[in-house]
């Protein structure tokens, strides 16, 4: 078995799964692929221009079983997406924080059987593997009015390879632990960082890079993908600034993704185990 994972910008990766004699099977999560925000915010403080093009277009997209997205935040659950994507691909799940349930009808304009809702702790199986909703904290928790998180991430076990995608997330009390437990692979975090000029005006932010680093080192993370940087000119950090050369002292390989590209997670998993083999018996 094969496990691909494709960066198509900010915490957007299309995920494929060779395994015969099944085939080979899609995933989706948090896509961002339209100009949406930038015709939203045309002419404000922040005008989400695109500094990367979209690397697919709906059309060109394989087969999905489904579309995880963690929040409502419209670079992870863009209606200008889903609408035609679900539209194209008759057979593919939407899944979202049940937070945002209603939401996510309206964004997909979806119909509800369609659409799964998830909260913390609750799991689900997929023709790939099985998927464990895990609370997260975008700056902070948040919740509707039935007390479910609006913000998730996602665990999934595909063939044995466990990834952990946070969607946006800080660190919060008992992540790591229960990170711990759930004894992942991979992780895919967003290194953009926060700031109080961000925050104040309306964008709420995410890990360092030398926090998602802490986070893997805790968790017994071997190998972590950077991602959530290089879209928009006002919410990013430059490449170099992620600091790659220090991730094996902290006991992580860091695969650093290119827009557009493939990475091999299960492989990316094996160098950070040997990575970190290397440095226990030092």
């Amino acid at each position: 078995m094969t496990l691909l994972a494709q960066w198509l910008g900010q915490a957007g990766f299309l995920l494929q799964v060779a395994n015969r004699p099944r085939g080979t099977r899609h995933i989706l999560i948090d896509p961002y692929l339209s100009d949406s925000l930038a015709h939203k915010y045309t002419g404000t403080l922040f005008p989400h221009k695109r500094l990367l093009e979209t690397p697919v277009t709906i059309e060109t997209l394989p087969a999905l079983d489904a579309v995880l997205c963690s929040h409502s935040h419209t670079d992870h659950m863009d209606p200008d997406t889903l609408r035609p994507l679900l539209a194209d691909q008759s057979h593919c799940r939407l899944i979202v924080p049940l937070g945002v349930h209603a939401e996510a009808l309206l964004r997909g304009n979806a119909e509800p059987d369609r659409v799964d809702g998830l909260v913390a702790g609750q799991s689900m199986e997929l023709p790939t593997g099985t998927v464990v909703a895990l609370a997260s904290a975008h700056e902070q928790r948040e919740f509707d009015e039935s007390g479910h998180d609006r913000f998730l991430g996602y665990v999934l076990d595909i063939g044995g390879t466990r990834i952990y995608h946070s969607g946006d997330c800080i660190p919060y009390e008992g992540l790591a632990e229960k990170l711990r437990l759930l004894e992942i692979d991979v992780a895919l975090l967003p290194v953009n960082g926060r700031d109080e000029y961000r925050r104040s005006n309306g964008v709420p932010g995410n890990f360092t890079f030398a926090e998602a680093l802490e986070l893997c080192a805790a968790a017994k993370i071997p190998a972590m993908v950077p991602h959530h940087w290089g879209m928009f000119e006002f919410n990013t950090v430059d490449a170099p600034s992620l600091a790659v050369s220090a991730a094996p002292r902290n006991g992580v390989h860091v695969g650093l993704p290119k827009h557009g590209g493939w990475m091999d997670l299960a492989a990316l998993s094996a160098i950070g185990r040997r990575t970190r083999a290397l440095g226990d018996a030092r």
